[in-house]
């Protein structure tokens, strides 16, 4: 079997928010790889660090926010580390990113194709404007925007919320980027449109071979979508296996709870549907223990006193868990117990 090559990766990423409450610590040692080709799916409820990890990769972060350690390794370089110039022309060219809200993504006063042609421009200074609009159309029918030409003149209010995701998806191909992060693109969509964009984004995977970090908090569309899925909670990786895995031997309790929650089609009406229950936490004062451990319903004792490790659990599957240590309990309260 051919080893895959990582494009992004990620060692010990700690970003916090200076804010007048205190210190609000949003990522706190992440460690991850995203390899060449692949598209990797990062889950979690709001507030669990993920799109303050993907604003650390692209240095998008508020002026109050600092990346305190950690390394972001892509092409060569640590992106921590590359001057603001060095970073803008990354951005764009090497690494795009599609918002949740293209709405507020786009630039009400000037017309969609002009937008997507600036994105060209500006990477490709020499290229003429009837070059660069000439992209610009082959890219609204390679994302499928009908009546390119005349779609090329119109305003953002003027689209639909699906068509306004096609065009940032447009803007965000570009320049041919090798990582993709998509941050929660579909999450304003109903479901149709939401299929058609995710079946978008696998086909242009396969035709570009770009990378991709897509960004939701709903394990459903990473069925259909991803390669491999990274759990977070608390600012932290709770699970990381691949979407195989994680969807037939979930580890930890928080996925198992994430899986609970997706509506089936074909389930009894009449059963109602699992929430977790309780709050995340509050990330100015993080538990020293497991973040879940108060939500959890196998919460040992050790579970609010001490972080568990990262620890493997199967073939490419780690999970952040006492209940998955090789000398934890196998009594009826374990429900990783081994048969």
């Amino acid at each position: 079997m051919e080893t895959m090559e990582p494009i992004l990766k990620i060692d010990n990423l700690k970003t916090s928010f200076m804010t007048s409450n205190g210190e609000v610590q949003a990522v706190r040692g992440v460690s991850f790889s995203v390899n060449k080709g692949e598209i990797l799916g990062i889950v979690g409820e709001s507030g669990s660090g993920k799109s303050v990890t993907s604003m650390s990769i692209l240095r998008l972060l508020a002026d109050t926010a600092k990346i305190k350690e950690g390394t972001i390794s892509f092409g060569g370089e640590n992106l921590i580390e590359v001057s603001k110039k060095r970073m803008r022309q990354i951005r764009g060219e090497k690494i795009s990113m599609i918002f949740q809200d293209p709405m507020s993504s786009l630039n009400p006063l000037i017309p969609v194709g002009k937008q997507v042609e600036e994105m060209i421009r500006e990477h490709h200074p020499d290229r003429s404007r009837e070059d660069a609009k000439k992209e610009v159309l082959e890219l609204f029918e390679k994302v499928r925007i009908p009546e390119p030409e005349k779609r090329y003149k119109c305003f953002p209010h003027e689209f639909s919320g699906g068509m306004r995701q096609r065009v940032m998806i447009a803007m965000a191909l570009a320049n041919k980027p090798e990582l993709l992060i998509a941050d929660e693109p579909t999450t304003a969509l109903d479901v149709t449109i939401q299929d058609q964009i995710l079946k978008q984004l696998r086909e242009l995977e396969k035709e570009y071979g770009t990378s991709i970090i897509f960004i939701t908090h709903d394990l459903g569309v990473v069925a259909e979508l991803c390669d491999r899925v990274i759990v977070m909670y608390g600012g932290l990786i709770m699970e990381e296996a691949s979407i195989f895995d994680i969807f037939e031997h979930p580890g930890h309790p928080y996925t198992m709870g994430l899986l609970a929650s997706i509506p089936d089609v074909e389930q009894d009406k009449s059963v109602r549907l699992m929430p977790i229950p309780g709050s995340p936490p509050d990330m100015t004062n993080p538990p020293k223990g497991c973040p879940f451990a108060p939500r959890c319903p196998y919460a040992r004792k050790v579970c609010a006193q001490e972080l568990p490790e990262f620890v493997q659990v199967g073939e490419a599957h780690k999970t952040r868990c006492f209940l998955q240590y090789p000398d934890a309990p196998a009594d009826e309260h374990n429900p990783f117990r081994k048969q």
